[in-house]
């Protein structure tokens, strides 16, 4: 018999969740602070109140607790993607599972914790390289939600998916520059407006 959600392995899956969320906003608040270079997994683990086994038991390293979030985030907009009516064009798919992602307000806090891991993946290559990676595999992922849709018989998926991240790259850039003066939703809607023309 499945447990229900309240049973133990839905309080389980709760319980790992938050260990992962609080060693990831340990080593984003110790990087800034101290630098990468001068943070090591052990201040990570004594921060979030584990033991270095436990953090060896959710990350590999102090990049991947960093880096964390920006998964969270990207599998969060994945998700909402897969999940628009396959009628909908490949560019309304993907717009919607962005509004959908970033605009609910539980999401907020990690909204400000993405531009805080964009400012230290400027700093340090490294981050900035596994970032990189990340983004990619992104890339493809969206391609292939919205492959078959309608607007990829004229617009390769790979090339849809690509345009938006870089929309969304250059929206979280503003954002930053900006010092968040104005939300990162409504200058990623502008900069999706005019990168749309040729794609709907």
């Amino acid at each position: 018999m499945p447990h229900r959600p309240d049973g133990p392995t839905g309080l389980r899956e709760r319980k790992k969740a938050a260990t992962r969320q609080a060693v990831h906003e340990a080593a984003l608040r110790l990087t800034v602070e101290h630098g990468i270079e001068n943070v090591t997994v052990e201040a990570i683990a004594d921060a979030a109140g584990i033991s270095r086994r436990t953090f060896s038991n959710y990350f590999a390293n102090k990049e991947d607790a960093l880096l964390f979030g920006d998964e969270y985030l990207t599998g969060l907009l994945l998700a909402a993607v897969r999940a628009r009516p396959r009628e909908e064009s490949a560019w309304t798919a993907l717009r919607a599972g962005a509004v959908a992602t970033f605009l609910r307000q539980e999401h907020l806090p990690l909204e400000r914790q993405w531009a805080v891991r964009t400012r230290l993946a400027m700093r340090h290559p490294s981050l900035l390289a596994r970032q990189l990676a990340g983004r990619v595999a992104l890339e493809n992922d969206l391609a292939d939600a919205v492959a078959g849709r309608p607007g990829t018989e004229e617009v390769r998926p790979r090339v849809i998916a690509a345009v938006f991240l870089s929309m969304l790259r250059l929206a979280t850039a503003e954002w930053i520059q900006d010092e968040g003066s104005r939300p990162v939703m409504e200058i990623f809607a502008e900069l999706l407006d005019e990168a749309a023309r040729p794609m709907r």
